[in-house]
């Protein structure tokens, strides 16, 4: 039983369930972005390249001849995916740029830390005999000195 109250403890942890969130929010985000990158933005650099569908893009290993990339995987041939691992090589971009400017934009949020202010000497030297004495002391206990 120590075990799971050890392995609860670790999971309501903070950092555990902060990171358990930003995991499901970064899938969701993966999503969308994603959808953007085949949707949005490759369609338009396809057809300023002569309308090509990025994701249809492959090399066939087979030897046979196949119309399209679907009937190709269909048939079970061998294929070298370029076109699908570029769109995905697009998104990491885009996810990675997307993240940059969050946590610049975040950094920015933050307050600087402030500075812990310096706690008022105690205790001053007595410049006659050169020993501590009290900051509201008006004479040296040590030497009688009058400051």
């Amino acid at each position: 039983m120590k075990i799971l109250e050890e392995f609860k403890a670790f999971v309501m942890r903070g950092n555990v369930i902060d990171m358990a969130v930003g995991v499901i929010i970064g899938g969701a985000f993966g999503k969308i972005v994603s959808s953007m990158t085949a949707d949005i933005i490759m369609p338009p650099i396809g057809l300023l390249l002569g309308k090509v569908d990025f994701s249809s893009l492959y090399i066939n290993m087979s030897g046979k001849v196949y119309a399209s990339l679907a009937e190709a995987q269909k048939a079970g041939a061998p294929t070298l995916n370029y076109g699908i691992f570029l769109n995905n090589v697009i998104n990491f971009v885009i996810i990675a740029f997307v993240i940059f400017i969050m946590i610049k934009q975040l950094n920015k949020l933050q307050k600087p830390a402030k500075p812990t202010p310096a706690t008022a000497p105690t205790t001053k030297e007595c410049p006659f005999c050169c020993s501590t004495v009290a900051i509201k002391a008006v004479r040296c206990p040590n030497c009688t000195s009058q400051f």
